[in-house]
């Protein structure tokens, strides 16, 4: 049997552990074949047309108007049943939640609870709309999950605030490694690793924050019928499209 030829200078320089950058469309394929991946695009495609609704850019007698007007209705609809047993997964974060603290159960209770709601009646009003359901009861039934919306986001909001301040004391303590390592003259590659690693995390959160508080003021403006201060139809459309662009970009970093 002939000797293996030995590797080749070029083949030898190669690097087999570093991870190859994903392909698109596969990484696309991925992200499409979720159910929040999919629902993401509607939402941003719903808010988009609202925003050119609410800011009066086109006539109302204008034939297109109409027809967006009817694009981000049926979308709206669509959406709804994107929420089919979407309640389930509230269930078992609740189950699964580490009940360390009194403060923690009922910061759960209300965030997982408020939203499993909030999804559940989520089904019976796209029934309404749809027509299975008389449709006088769509309303009573939208103020109900509009409320179990406002709640949940009320308890996620204070849980991220929370794991927010965990994640920067963790900072802080590995930052202070990493100079006692510095100074010592002792290489620190894993740790930066780390601290790079914890500080996408760390923005990650900020932004979920930024989509809850989006999210919640949107639903504020549903428990109030659009009435009141914040509650306009451009500022609730930019809100919208706001909280859908950071759902998008969450969704597709961790697929």
């Amino acid at each position: 049997m002939d000797p293996k030829p030995s590797p080749s200078p070029q083949n030898s320089n190669q690097t087999p552990n570093k991870p190859r950058q994903r392909d698109f469309l596969n990484h696309l394929e991925v992200y499409l074949a979720k159910r929040d991946g999919v629902d993401k695009l509607l939402k941003i495609s719903r808010y988009a047309t609202k925003i050119i609704l609410a800011s009066s850019l086109l006539p109302e007698t204008l034939i297109l108007t109409k027809r967006l007007k009817s694009f981000e209705s049926s979308v709206g609809l669509s959406r709804k049943a994107f929420r089919l047993g979407k309640f389930v997964q509230d269930v078992n974060a609740l189950r699964d939640s580490p009940f360390d603290t009194k403060q923690e159960i009922i910061l759960s209770i209300i965030a997982y609870g408020g939203e499993g709601l909030y999804y559940f009646v989520e089904q019976f009003v796209w029934l309404a709309k749809s027509g299975l359901i008389d449709s006088k009861h769509s309303k009573s039934l939208g103020k109900v999950s509009a409320w179990a919306e406002f709640v949940g986001y009320i308890g996620s909001i204070s849980l991220k605030f929370r794991d927010l301040k965990k994640l920067s004391e963790e900072e802080a303590c590995l930052e202070s490694s990493i100079e006692v390592t510095v100074t010592r003259g002792v290489g620190c590659q894993e740790e930066e690793k780390r601290l790079s690693k914890l500080r996408e995390k760390k923005l990650m959160k900020k932004l979920s924050i930024v989509q809850d508080f989006a999210d919640g003021l949107m639903a504020l403006a549903d428990i109030r019928d659009g009435r009141g201060r914040f509650s306009g139809p451009l500022l609730m459309s930019c809100a919208g499209l706001f909280s859908a662009l950071i759902s998008t970009h969450k969704n597709w970093v961790s697929c």
